[in-house]
């Protein structure tokens, strides 16, 4: 389990940058103690079907690993770690 300081600055500046999105409705940040992966997470729903480019942009630059999850009926979850 990592529990880094640039971590966690790192997740919470893609947090920020994702709720800036238009197609996203809710995003969480979970620390590795709170995660099912052990690390810094970010858990966010985004609207419609699919991963829009610009939340797949912002995941890449901060260098997060996204985590594939199950569509919920018009939403896509998003989770990534890092």
């Amino acid at each position: 389990m990592s529990c880094t300081v640039d971590a966690r600055k790192s997740v919470r500046r893609v947090a920020d940058a994702l709720r800036a999105c238009d197609s996203v409705a809710a995003v969480d940040v979970l620390p590795p103690t709170k995660s099912q992966f052990d690390d810094w997470t970010i858990d966010a729903v985004v609207r419609g079907d699919g991963v829009p480019p610009e939340i797949l942009r912002e995941l890449a630059l901060e260098g997060l690993t996204l985590r594939p999850m199950p569509q919920r009926a018009e939403f896509s979850s998003v989770v990534a770690t890092k």
